[in-house]
């Protein structure tokens, strides 16, 4: 049995849902299918979920809407046409979006999900009644009747353990699911979604709700490459790899697979494939938790991300200053303020946040409280920093690694901010200039790849 989930490059035109349906029907194993909202059709074109935030912006500020309804609800039609189900979707999917500006409450911290979740639910809703005329034994299930229940977290839910009880009840269903991603219900009611990119969560939760075989990710690309083809030309395909391995080549960069989306796979033991909706002959990338039979590179993949700054601490003795560290943590905490990395030295700290984090005044109050409350010898914030991941979990076996990674990046001149190995060595993280971050990437990639 198998959970599938198409992004919403796959199911942007009715040209890529009738990929979608003989993908489906091609395997009659394929029992819950979890849908995006429609993506882009061309490089010029827009997503659904831009427009409906577009929509949400046009109700907050009392502008004009009707506009944005109708392309919204033209996408569908659009594609209904083909199917010939026009008739039974136009005017419920407009009155839908109508409803939300009607009885709009912008003291409502939900608003903005539920305006964001209507993306998936009207498209979960289409594709249930296309596979229908083309006789399809399916359904459309909201996720309220299926039993995803999620924290009171707007735009950042988490699902509720009890959750997976509940949807296991659907588990013998004799109708393939429909069921729209990117979102559940609160304990009380409310509409409430996963961080952007959910839909990927969702599938992983039917997935460990459903206690299916394989979870199946299906995009427009053939899987998880080794490299971003915009640094690397042709880069290697990822075959296999492990949920640890994913989960740190998607917090540096990757955007195959959102990068909350393995924790429920990960912890019902099920493996989970990224396939191509317009190759889905190719192998694609598997994912599961180890591959003791299977020969594979010592390094897995080279990530990469700008948008990080970082603070460095200098204090002469600090080694011996019992609690600084905690003293620094309590200050970025009152702030709300995270942090990526804390390397040290014996008379320094030095602290890797994310930029998008930062205001003037945040930032601001950050290094004055720090130089009020520590009292450093030394205080100063650098802008304009990337992070490359080098990740396997190979490595471990692998002597000098370390060794050959920096020096291929001291033979292109890269300037190395912070270095980072976890204990485990599956991954090291290098803190670089931006302007730099190119080049980076394919010194090390073609260091450890042919």
């Amino acid at each position: 049995m198998k959970v599938i989930k198409f992004g919403g490059s796959s199911v942007a035109s009715a040209e890529q849902l009738k990929k979608v349906l003989a993908i489906v029907t091609a395997d009659n194993s394929r029992r819950f299918v979890v849908v995006s909202a429609p993506g882009k059709r061309n490089n010029k074109d827009k997503k659904v979920t831009d427009l409906l935030i577009q929509f949400y912006n046009a109700v907050l500020y009392k502008q004009p809407a009707e506009e944005v309804i109708r392309k919204i609800v033209s996408r569908y039609t659009e594609i209904a046409t083909e199917f010939q189900v026009e008739e039974s979707i136009e005017k419920p999917f407009y009155a839908e979006l109508k409803a939300l500006q009607e009885n709009f409450d912008e003291t409502d911290p939900y608003a903005l999900d539920s305006f964001l979740a209507s993306g998936e639910n009207l498209n979960a809703q289409l594709i249930a009644a296309c596979f229908q005329k083309s006789g399809v034994n399916a359904r459309y299930i909201n996720p309220k009747e299926l039993g995803i229940l999620v924290s009171n977290e707007p735009q950042n839910a988490r699902i509720l353990e009890k959750s997976y009880e509940k949807m296991y009840q659907w588990r013998d269903s004799e109708e393939i699911l429909i069921i729209p991603g990117f979102f559940g219900y609160t304990e009380d009611g409310h509409v409430c979604t996963f961080s952007r990119g959910g839909s990927d969560i969702t599938g992983s939760i039917v997935a460990a709700g459903m206690q299916v075989d394989l979870y199946e990710n299906f995009t427009d690309v053939d899987g998880i490459y080794a490299a971003s083809p915009k640094y690397i030309h042709e880069p290697e395909l990822i075959e296999y790899a492990t949920y640890r391995e994913i989960r740190e080549l998607t917090y540096a960069g990757f955007t195959v697979f959102h990068d909350e989306a393995l924790m429920p796979s990960y912890k019902a033991k099920i493996p989970v494939i990224i396939k191509n909706t317009n190759n889905p002959e190719c192998q694609g990338t598997l994912i599961q938790k180890s591959f003791e039979n299977k020969s594979r590179n010592e390094v897995v993949g080279v990530a990469s991300d700008d948008g990080f700054c970082g603070i460095t601490v200098g204090k002469y003795l600090l080694n011996r200053e019992v609690g600084i560290v905690r003293r620094i943590l309590q200050i970025l905490e009152d702030l709300h303020i995270g942090f990526e990395h804390m390397p040290s030295g014996i008379d320094d700290i030095s602290i890797i946040l994310r930029e998008r984090q930062l205001t003037r005044d945040t930032e601001a109050a950050l290094m004055k409280r720090i130089e009020e409350e520590i009292q450093p010898d030394h205080l100063s914030i650098e802008h304009g920093l990337s992070v490359v991941a080098l990740v396997g979990e190979g490595m471990r076996e692998r002597p000098g690694t370390t060794s050959d990674s920096t020096a291929a990046l001291a033979r292109k001149n890269v300037n190395l901010r912070m270095i980072s190995q976890g204990a485990d060595e599956r991954s090291i993280i290098f803190t670089i200039r931006s302007e730099q971050e190119r080049l980076a990437v394919r010194s090390l990639y073609y260091t450890f790849f042919d």
